[in-house]
């Protein structure tokens, strides 16, 4: 076995299910952006009909700009938090996936450390990461302009840049639960409502002054799209929040797994 091997193995495995959500990414969007149009025209109803503490919760506003309102149609549901899900449901599959169909131990049997294998296999991200990160923003600006809108490209690249801290974050949550979950279900199944539970924790904590505080351990927090999008905010700060909780949760991960009898 070549040293790179698990990683070119992962990266092939990664490729279709993330064409597979791009293509998903983009006829949501090319629905939402030919909705804009007439959509415009009707934000103020739209706002009236809907409790102020849902936009709160979704982080929404300037629903009557073009950058306001794919950031709250696209990026404040579909990418925070199906996004997120996909890197989490991933993560949670790198190694008990191999546990479970028995072939962790094949692999093991080759001179490769439990160490290499673990970051090999979480290196493979980088495809998911790549694709999505690329195609999606491509789309979005495109479709803007097919409408006669258009976005600051500067501002949709770092909204798309500054989610990668998140979503490695995302995908780490599924490793710790893949190294420690006795079957590969019971980890998938608890990343995906982890992460949606951390972003609901998130989302409500914000209603209430005196509870805000509670949100500083979710994710989502350290990730605002509608400030990146509207505002043109960049929070490199936060960004490195979640790199270091990444570090850290991978770090417990492969701690966990290399002393983890099989």
């Amino acid at each position: 076995m070549s040293a790179t091997a698990i990683l070119r193995l992962e990266s092939r495995k990664r490729v279709r299910g993330s064409v597979a959500l791009v293509v998903a990414l983009g006829l949501l969007a090319a629905m939402y952006f030919s909705i804009f149009p007439s959509f415009e025209d009707e934000v103020d109803d739209v706002m009236e009909a809907f409790p102020e503490y849902f936009f709160d919760i979704f982080g929404i506003e300037a629903l009557h700009t073009i950058e306001g309102f794919i950031a709250a149609e696209i990026y404040s549901f579909f990418w925070i938090v199906l996004v997120g899900i996909y890197f989490a449901y991933i993560g949670a599959g790198l190694i008990a996936t191999d546990i479970d169909e028995r072939r962790m131990d094949l692999t093991l049997s080759y001179p490769i450390s439990r160490e290499s294998v673990i970051l090999q296999k979480v290196a493979a991200l980088w495809v998911p990461l790549v694709v999505l990160n690329v195609a999606v923003p491509a789309v979005v600006y495109v479709g803007a302009l097919a409408i006669g809108e258009s976005f600051d490209p500067v501002a949709l690249a770092m909204v798309h840049l500054l989610s990668i801290p998140y979503l490695l974050v995302c995908g780490a949550i599924g490793l710790l639960l893949s190294v420690v979950a006795p079957r590969v279900r019971t980890a998938r199944a608890a990343a995906i409502v982890l992460v949606f539970v951390l972003w609901l924790i998130d989302g409500v904590s914000r209603l209430d002054d005196d509870y805000e505080w509670i949100g500083v351990v979710t994710p989502s927090r350290y990730y605002d799209e509608t400030a990146i999008l509207v505002r043109e905010e960049y929070a490199y700060g936060d960004a490195g929040v979640l790199l270091i909780v990444f570090l850290v949760l991978l770090a417990v991960a492969v701690l966990t797994f290399s002393r983890r009898d099989l």
